[in-house]
């Protein structure tokens, strides 16, 4: 039995002497519930780190209350944390636990000892994240993902052992491999029966004696028939149930698994169940705007709906372990999933911490951890995520080789990056004193041989920022599968030079030429784009606190570069999708938006995006002619603003007629909120969504409204935060007052635990709205 630990949690964001002692009053601590990022509850300040978002750290601490019944002393108890950003000490009832350093990885500590039965117990949590120049991109702090309690009859399996193995496909056959590993914490022998149910039918048994204290490895071994093989397109997923009964006690657990088989082939490119195929992927940071990285199942299920509508079929976790939801999610949805663990081993990365790329940095983050906490590391990521049918493979780190950062090699004079601009001449030129990149070959050598300690079936690979050096190193000896970030033109030698490894785009840009790379080379397995959704930290300075890069704004609403990007990768559903932007402007997509309001007479660049051949234009109702899809993927013309309406007219091969239209703006005359949840519940903690949106007097979105919002809430339900997906926004998140950006923001409100009817209220210059629902 598993029990949620989320309400009635106290916190205090400041050192505490004996926090740990359950007779030290807490009244005037915070009330929170969990998970919990304190982080984006502050204030942005320039005192903070540009790196990590202009949010704040420190040392925080939390006491987690429960009640356990009088008969707990006949279980076996383990505390579950499945992330704590970072080094976190832990105590149950004043018995010190231990402690866990990476803020990315699942830990747990048996309390079984420490339980007051029929009594309230607390537990302590002391997090300490002083250092928040430690990342090159937002971290959060605090007790980000889910606690749990893990309650165990005394013979039970050992839930992170289990093992689901699919040695064989073939047709709608498959040959099962399962491990599991039983322990006996009484202290006399016991007989156990195990067995294992796929889709609801029992598959085998087996039977055996444990001795006190003892743990027993099994494996079963058995066929499933009739199969539905999981799949992008069809993410058919088999409940995996495991009982264990010892003395008619039953332990039971039970997961979500799928059937298949993905290949990486050096020739072939990707294949899943046979099958030749693309991989669309996007990268993703943690966070998710205002709820920074604690982020609910059901917002990350919008995100992905829409990264799903965009084409994309895959997800790299860059550049860190996520959250268990989200790996759920990509099982049910279809996403492919490229676990990755690190950004830096034993070397410390540059930590920009007052403007991207401005010197000097700060040198802080976990390689100060990772000679001593690396392998319990690798060990907790590969078996947290291994049964998961979305991961396909394992990735030891992130841009590890960037040049002079801090490696570098004496074949190399002078090295520049991707990421390089304004860097110094000293900083790109060798350095004897540094540390040798050869070094890097022995560590990723211990890292491989790591995650095939505990995984077998999966390949490894890596996020080579310079592959111009550690292709010469021997660093991708070592390596199953050879990740390139931002490195398209080393294809085709290095594919010559490497015949025996698959080719991987782990990082790459938003161009189209890059994405034909992909397309046009049989041999490359995909690409994985910088980002699939904004982010925060990694900003160029104040007051932006985040990164424009993605397809997707921080309040999940979609960018121009959304819509370029589907006509790219989305064949099943024909569009055609309009965006403008001043003439003399650059390329990069985030200068674009849906808007035709301009100064009358400027030159003015309409750009259509379409999976069809050829897109129409017409101002006015007067065509500026047929467009081809250019070299860089669009159809685009340059034309004088004049007011009036822009159509985009398309046809697919069928003749079926598509159109998009933008009209200059009237000033916003209405507004509407929706709710975008159903059936929000009492029982554990749920957020949720609400979209506010100014419409014009054509009852389309006012894109240049940046309206004050003002939100009141009553009923079963309270206020959390809000975002508009501004980044230059610098209003906290948790303040009841907001503008509209490109005339929309998102609210998000939790329940308190109680059913009932809630109600939020907007209140605007246009008026009043109010969303009325009910708490089941």
């Amino acid at each position: 039995m598993q029990k949620l630990l989320q309400r009635n949690v106290k916190f205090i964001l400041k050192d505490v002497e004996d926090a740990w002692n359950t007779h030290l009053d807490d009244s005037d601590w915070e009330d929170v519930v969990l998970p919990h990022d304190w982080a984006v509850t502050r204030s942005f300040s320039q005192n903070n780190s540009s790196g990590t978002g202009y949010l704040p750290g420190g040392i925080g601490w939390y006491r987690i209350p429960f009640e356990m019944p009088q008969d707990a002393s006949d279980y076996d108890i383990t505390v579950c944390f499945e992330g704590v950003y970072k080094h976190a000490f832990v105590w149950c009832n004043q018995y010190y636990l231990g402690n866990w350093a990476n803020g990315y990885t699942s830990f747990d500590f048996n309390i079984s000892h420490a339980i007051w039965p029929g009594k309230k117990n607390i537990l302590t949590v002391k997090v300490c994240h002083e250092d928040i120049a430690d990342s090159r991109w937002y971290t959060g702090s605090g007790i980000e993902r889910d606690v749990k309690l893990l309650i165990q009859p005394k013979v039970h399996e050992i839930v992170k052992e289990r093992v689901f193995r699919v040695s064989k496909i073939q047709g709608d056959f498959a040959e099962i491999e399962t491990g599991h590993v039983i322990v006996n914490k009484k202290d006399q022998e016991s007989t156990y029966r195990i067995t294992d149910y796929v889709a609801g039918n029992e598959r085998i048994s087996q039977v055996g004696k444990i001795g006190p204290g003892e743990k027993v490895k099994v494996t079963l071994k058995y066929n499933v028939d009739n199969i539905t093989k999981w799949s992008p397109e069809n993410p058919k997923l088999y409940e995996w149930k495991t009982v264990v009964e010892s003395e008619k006690v039953k332990d039971e657990n039970h997961c979500n698994v799928g059937i298949v088989k993905t290949v990486f082939d050096p020739d072939k490119g990707f294949l899943c169940n046979g099958e030749s195929m693309k991989i669309k992927g996007v990268c993703l940071h943690e966070d998710a705007g205002s709820f920074g990285n604690s982020v609910p199942k059901n917002i990350w299920k919008r995100r992905l709906e829409k990264l799903k509508e965009m084409g994309s079929n895959a997800i790299r976790m860059s550049h860190n372990p996520h959250s268990e939801s989200l790996y759920e999610l990509c099982d049910e949805m279809g996403f492919f999933v490229i676990d990755e663990i690190f950004d830096e081993w034993e070397g410390p990365k540059n930590k920009w911490w007052h403007g991207h790329n401005v010197y000097p940095p700060k040198h802080e983050g976990y390689y100060l951890d990772y000679p001593v906490w690396h392998e319990k590391d690798v060990e907790a990521f590969v078996k947290a995520r291994r049964n998961h049918p979305s991961v396909i493979m394992w990735s030891i780190g992130n841009e590890i080789d960037y040049p002079n950062d801090p490696y570098c090699h004496k074949s190399f004079g002078e090295m520049t990056g991707n990421n390089d601009a304004g860097k110094p001449v000293q900083e790109r030129q060798y350095d004897e004193q540094r540390p040798d990149a050869a070094r890097l070959v022995a560590l990723a050598e211990d890292l491989t041989a790591l995650v095939k300690k505990y995984d077998t079936t999966r390949p490894v690979s890596l996020a080579s920022a310079f592959p111009e050096l550690s292709s010469n190193t021997g660093l991708f000896n070592c390596l199953d599968v050879i990740g390139y970030n931002y490195k398209e033109q080393f294809y085709k030698n290095d594919h010559k030079r490497f015949p025996d490894k698959p080719i991987f785009g782990s990082e790459n840009g938003h161009d189209y030429k890059q994405w034909k790379y992909v397309v046009d080379n049989e041999y490359i397995s995909g690409q994985c784009l910088w980002t699939g959704i904004d982010y925060l930290g990694e900003t160029k300075g104040w007051p932006e606190h985040g990164s424009r890069a993605g397809h997707i704004t921080t309040a999940g609403f979609e960018k121009p570069d959304f819509y370029l990007r589907k006509s790219f990768w989305n064949e099943t559903e024909p569009f055609v999708k309009l965006a403008t932007c001043p003439g003399d402007t650059s390329d990069w997509m985030e200068l674009r938006s849906f808007s035709w309001n301009y100064d009358e007479g400027s030159e003015i660049k309409i750009e259509a995006y379409s999976n069809m051949d050829e897109v129409e234009l017409f101002v006015n109702e007067k065509s500026l002619g047929k467009k081809k899809r250019d070299e860089k993927g669009k159809f685009s013309w340059l034309t004088t603003y004049e007011k009036g309406i822009i159509k985009a007219v398309a046809k697919d091969n069928a003749g079926k007629v598509y159109e998009d239209v933008l009209r200059t703006e009237n000033s916003g005359c209405r507004t509407v909120a929706k709710l975008l949840d159903e059936d929000i519940t009492a029982d554990n903690v749920a957020y949720a969504q609400i979209e506010f949106t100014v419409l014009d007097s054509n009852d389309k979105v006012a894109q240049s409204a940046r309206v004050p919002v003002t939100v009141e809430t009553e009923g079963e339900i309270s206020f959390a935060h809000m975002d508009n997906g501004n980044l230059a926004d610098t209003t906290d998140y948790t303040s009841l007052k907001r503008n509209t950006y490109g005339g929309r923001l998102m609210v998000y409100v939790r329940n308190t635990g109680k059913r009932g009817k809630a109600a939020v209220t907007f209140k605007s210059e246009f008026g009043e709205n109010k969303v009325e629902f009910e708490i089941l």
